[in-house]
């Protein structure tokens, strides 16, 4: 039984997992197609709301589809009431889910992730701080980016 489940569930689910990111591709390149700016000027009006549900859709979607079914408790915090999100230990995927249920905010990540094929467009439209790595400055500018966005009053989306 669980070698008939493998041999139809495992491609079932590869063939979904991988439709589902090429509609989040898709879904963010029209999303920051001409946008100006490209990260240093927020998504606003139709762009931000198509990233916000339709992202957090798939995404949500792309987790069912891989076994995992989540659960909100309590109330989550809107953007004006907490503009950072803190999660950790935020080294696993389990992020992802995070992201997906707050609304796609934007992300910390590594500059490096931005020029990843299909997952790093992805990633642009969440309008991430990159962190550079080979920049000894790159610590205080994420600190410096972080702080401008939290005090933004609601133009940027929430960090996370």
């Amino acid at each position: 039984q669980t070698i008939l489940q493998g041999i139809i569930l495992l491609p079932l689910r590869a063939i979904c997992i991988a439709f589902i990111l090429l509609l989040a591709w898709l879904f963010a390149s029209i999303a920051t197609f001409r946008h100006p700016g490209k990260g240093s000027v927020p998504l606003k009006g139709w762009r931000r709301r198509m990233i916000q549900t339709t992202l957090s859709c798939l995404t949500r979607t792309l987790f069912f589809v891989m076994g995992f079914q989540v659960k909100v408790k309590g109330k989550i915090a809107s953007l004006l009431e907490a503009p950072i999100f803190v999660a950790a230990p935020h080294s696993s995927f389990f992020d992802a889910i995070i992201s997906a249920l707050t609304g796609m905010p934007s992300i910390v990540s590594r500059a490096e992730n931005l020029s990843t094929p299909v997952l790093g467009t992805i990633l642009s439209s969440l309008q991430p701080v990159s962190v550079s790595r080979q920049d000894p400055d790159s610590r205080k500018n994420t600190v410096i980016e972080i702080t401008k966005r939290a005090l933004s009053r609601g133009q940027w989306p929430q960090v996370i």
